[in-house]
């Protein structure tokens, strides 16, 4: 239990990291001193958060992965990633660009996800 805990608690942190190199950089032209900046900067930058990101999913990669005696097979860990991503994104969203709005539509989405995830575990 304590492998599976490790391996979801990092995948978390790693696609917090990625949400923000990823898409924080839309959020620039609101902040004073990022809002003129060229896309190299921005680039750099997103790398740098990035570099965050890889030390936290190799690691979850690494425990998790039932080869090297964690809980995991490799498409276990895919999808576990996969919905951590999107949960990640969807409350990203929200905070950050309050004219993101969930519909009903989203929620039939995430209840498929969910339905991936239990048919990906089922033996």
């Amino acid at each position: 239990m304590k492998k599976v805990l490790l391996t979801i608690g990092l995948l978390i942190l790693s696609n917090t990291f990625m949400t923000l190199a990823w898409y924080g950089h839309l959020k620039f032209k609101d902040m004073k001193g990022f809002n003129n900046l060229g896309l190299i900067s921005i680039i750099f930058i997103s790398w740098g958060i990035a570099l965050f990101e890889y030390c936290f999913q190799v690691p979850a990669n690494r425990i998790g992965f039932q080869e090297n005696g964690g809980p995991f097979s490799l498409l276990q860990l895919k999808v576990i990633q996969e919905v951590i991503t999107l949960s990640v994104f969807t409350v990203f969203s929200v905070l950050a660009f309050r004219n993101e709005t969930l519909r009903v539509n989203h929620f039939i989405g995430f209840g498929l996800l969910v339905l991936a995830v239990y048919f990906i575990f089922k033996k």
